[in-house]
C-alpha cells in the first residue's frame, strides 16, 4: 500500500480497483476530436500498467471515469505507481490534443480523484455510476450509444478474476 499527499491525500492499494475521477483545467469542454484522443489514451497502456474492469473508461466534455488496478511492473518487482500511471495518460492526452487543436496550455490540473473500491463497496454499482454519466448528463439515451464509453473486448481471464475486489 502507498499513500501520497499533494492537495488531496492519495491512497494506492496493490491489486485492488481504484475509481478515479480527472477533470479538465477550468472545466473546458472537451471537443470530439479531443475526446477519441483522451479514450485512446485511457486504453493505451491497458494490461500493462494496469487492469480496466468491464466498460470502465469513460470521456465526458470535461472529465474522465475509470476504474483500474495497477499491475506489477515485472522489471522493477514493484506495483505501478497509480501516480504515475494518472500523470503518463494526463500528460500524452495533453500533448496530443493541444497538437491537434494547434493550442498550447495546460488541458488538465495536476491532481486527480481516486478512491480505493473497498471489499464493502459494489463494484457493479461503480460501473453502472460510470457507465449512465453521458445519460444522466443528457448526452445519450442509453448509455451504449455513447461513443466515448470504452469496453474491453474479452471476458475476464482467470488472473483477472475478481475475489471481493481484489484481483488474483
Amino acid at each position: 500500500m502507498e499513500f501520497y499527499r499533494r492537495n488531496l491525500p492519495h491512497l494506492q492499494k496493490d491489486f485492488t480497483p481504484h475509481f478515479i475521477t480527472f477533470v479538465t483545467k477550468f472545466r473546458w469542454i472537451l471537443p470530439p476530436s479531443a475526446r477519441d484522443i483522451v479514450l485512446s489514451c485511457c486504453s493505451h497502456d491497458y494490461r500493462k500498467n494496469y487492469e480496466l474492469y468491464v466498460a470502465v473508461a469513460v470521456v465526458m466534455p470535461d472529465h474522465v471515469h475509470m476504474i483500474m488496478a495497477p499491475l506489477l511492473d515485472e522489471e522493477a518487482h514493484e506495483i505501478h505507481s497509480l501516480n504515475q500511471i494518472m500523470r503518463t495518460i494526463k500528460s500524452a492526452s495533453a500533448h496530443l490534443i493541444n497538437r491537434r487543436l494547434n493550442r498550447q496550455g495546460h488541458v488538465w490540473p495536476e491532481e486527480s480523484f481516486d478512491h480505493v473500491l473497498r471489499s464493502s463497496e459494489n463494484l457493479d454499482a461503480k460501473v453502472d455510476y460510470i457507465l449512465r454519466n453521458p445519460v444522466r448528463k443528457g448526452l445519450v439515451s442509453h448509455w451504449q450509444d455513447y461513443r466515448w464509453t470504452w469496453q474491453r473486448q474479452e471476458r475476464p481471464t482467470a488472473e483477472m478474476k475478481l475475489v471481493g475486489t481484489s484481483v488474483v
